[in-house]
């Protein structure tokens, strides 16, 4: 029997997350994903009088793929799948995987030359398409948060089905002032960082375009961050976990980088030239999601948390910077992670994690559940 939580994500994934209408055209990529959820997120499609196109893809092939990729066979790829997501009008990508780490022995030039050929197929999906993407629960993201694989199953689906609308509401002050905003100040034990947004704008993240979600992002004027921060959530890029990172900023750019593994983290940013400048600038505060997993879909939305981004920017709040690298490294400033703040203007609008503004109130856990 088909567990009845599948169904009610995958009505809220067609009909919420990405508004699928009568007639359009969807690509459901789902990676390491029981059938029976993709029967019923393909179900729900058809419902709506979408017509769904499933791709259906495993991560230990991936692998494979990956370490012996080379230039022809990227720019295949690449020309394939562009010509494929040119045809929707919306992507909903599911992914799930028995081992966070499955690319860990993938060189990183590999990596690298497989990411930079196969961007136009990101970027046209990110900029071009309505889209939403989410993990799958596994026993490895169970234990990554520390969890039994039935406790974080419940977790999962009490966070992925929560009352989105609601939040929205809550998020639309936050994207005002942030839209508004020109100097943020972020203060935290091990960081001191300044920069602007001005002129950049502000995205709230209602659950149209990850689930979970829970966030409203910006981005550094380029040039214009100077200062340190220290990330005190771990983090998982190209199969590699990191921890401890740390980043010094002069004119916007990562002059001084430093984790437990320095020598892989500098490699990753010396991808390409705007791997060292950011990408985007943002708030989390989904009030389910307390601790992080290393899973960035999760992690991101930590409340309390922020993040910062080496790498490529979004199209809609764009500073220029272009990178096959798009890196949220995330920030918690509650009291059990060692405080924080954030400043706007010289006003302060996050204390400890905890907003502080009438207006933003909202958006602390105990509103928002």
């Amino acid at each position: 029997m088909t567990d009845l939580r599948y169904r009610k994500l995958a009505k809220l994934l067609i009909e919420y997350s990405t508004e699928l209408k009568k007639g359009e055209q969807v690509l459901l990529d789902m990676t390491d994903v029981p059938d029976e959820f993709s029967i019923e997120l393909m179900r729900a499609a058809r419902v709506v009088g979408a017509i769904p196109v499933i791709e259906a893809r495993h991560t230990r092939i991936n692998r494979e793929m990956l370490r012996g990729t080379n230039e022809r066979h990227a720019r295949l790829v690449r020309d394939l799948e562009l010509f494929r997501m040119r045809k929707m009008q919306a992507y909903i990508a599911v992914r799930g995987s028995d081992n966070a780490n499955e690319n860990a022995d993938v060189a990183s030039g590999q990596l690298a030359l497989h990411s930079k050929i196969t961007r136009p197929v990101l970027n046209y999906r990110v900029n071009k398409t309505r889209w939403c993407v989410l993990r799958w629960p596994t026993p490895s993201m169970a234990q990554g948060a520390g969890m039994s694989t039935e406790a974080f199953e419940n977790l999962y689906f009490d966070v992925c089905t929560m009352d989105y609308r609601k939040m929205a509401r809550a998020m639309a002050p936050l994207e005002r002032r942030m839209k508004k905003a020109d100097r943020v100040h972020i203060k935290s034990p091990g960081t001191d960082l300044a920069f602007s947004i001005k002129g950049i704008g502000a995205k709230m993240c209602r659950g149209d375009r990850n689930i979970p979600d829970g966030e409203v992002y910006s981005c550094p004027v380029k040039d214009s961050i100077n200062g340190h921060i220290q990330f005190n959530a771990p983090t998982l890029y190209s199969g590699t976990r990191f921890e401890n990172v740390r980043l010094e900023f002069k004119q916007g750019k990562v002059v001084k980088a430093a984790s437990n593994n320095t020598k892989r983290l500098n490699e990753i940013l010396d991808t390409d030239p705007g791997a060292r400048y950011t990408g985007e600038f943002s708030l989390g505060f989904n009030p389910y999601i307390l601790n992080p997993m290393c899973d960035i879909l999760f992690d991101e939305k930590i409340a309390g948390s922020l993040h910062l981004t080496p790498g490529q920017a979004y199209e809609d709040c764009d500073n220029g910077n272009r990178s096959s690298v798009h890196w949220d490294m995330v920030l918690i400033q509650r009291p059990k992670w060692g405080g924080g703040e954030i400043w706007f203007d010289g006003e302060l609008i996050r204390k400890n994690g905890l907003f502080l503004p009438k207006d933003l109130k909202p958006l602390n856990p105990a509103n928002l559940k």
